[in-house]
């Protein structure tokens, strides 16, 4: 890890900056800039039995075994494809999490998964942004919008907001961003406090993106039906939006909506 990067993206997830900005990271460094990944959900569960409801979800990425282990080790190759560093924060992801006060799990469904954040697990925002603080020096800080509502995205960002305040970028997360009425809970009332602007994606940092999101294999049925479904959706959405799309509050820039 560097002492000073000019991009570091915060990823909640170990494949969410490849899905989200993976075009944009890898025209980032074959211009020579540094770019570094932070993902904050990427410990081992806190205690060896796996819930119900986890064990699916392994049953689907098809790990047996070590899970987060496997899953770590495809976003380095994601990483290395785009050409960024990686770092690994030892959270776990909110399917392994505990109730603090309790000890139950705190997340049983993809209902709770993408609603709000359990009370027994509030006080991890705290204790990431302890993490965030001491990071390396940075031009500028990408963080999840919280598109698709999942706990673990509105959990990265507060923390980030807490430490950095909001002078951020935020980038929305596909494939949640594709969703009809994708946007309603982040935007909400206040349309005209947000502005974005556009990142056109030439042929081969599209490319360079497919590749990336090829790489974490055990993820890739969460979204798509086969390799050529993720082509065909990552194509359609970045048509749609006219490359990866980058969310600012209160600029100068003419708003959205």
């Amino acid at each position: 890890m560097k002492p000073f990067y000019d991009t570091i993206i915060i990823s909640p997830h170990l494949d969410d900056a490849a899905l989200s900005c993976g075009g944009q990271i890898s025209l980032m460094t074959r211009a020579g800039q540094t770019v570094l990944i932070v993902t904050v959900m990427a410990g081992e569960p806190e205690e060896p039995v796996i819930t119900s409801y986890a064990q699916t979800l392994h049953d689907r990425w098809q790990l047996k075994s070590n899970a987060v282990v496997s899953r770590r080790q495809e976003d380095i190759i994601a990483a290395q494809i785009l050409g960024a560093d990686v770092l690994h924060f030892e959270f776990p992801d909110c399917i392994y999490r505990l109730d603090t006060s309790t000890g139950a799990p705190c997340y049983l469904s993809d209902e709770e998964i993408f609603g709000d954040i359990n009370p027994g697990d509030s006080d991890i925002i705290n204790k990431v942004a302890e993490r965030l603080a001491a990071l390396p020096r940075s031009k500028e800080i990408i963080v999840p919008l919280g598109v698709g509502n999942h706990v673990d995205h509105q959990i990265a960002r507060q923390a980030t907001e807490l430490v950095f305040g909001r002078d951020l970028l935020y980038y929305e997360e596909f494939p949640y961003a594709a969703e009809p009425g994708a946007y309603d809970l982040v935007v909400g009332e206040s349309p005209s406090r947000w502005h974005t602007e556009t990142i056109p994606l030439p042929e081969e940092a599209l490319q360079m993106k497919i590749k990336a999101i090829s790489a974490y294999i055990s993820q890739l049925s969460t979204f798509f039906e086969n390799q050529q479904d993720l082509e065909r959706q990552v194509r359609r959405f970045t048509v749609a939006v006219g490359g990866e799309r980058i969310w600012r509050q209160n600029a100068s820039k003419k708003a959205i909506l």
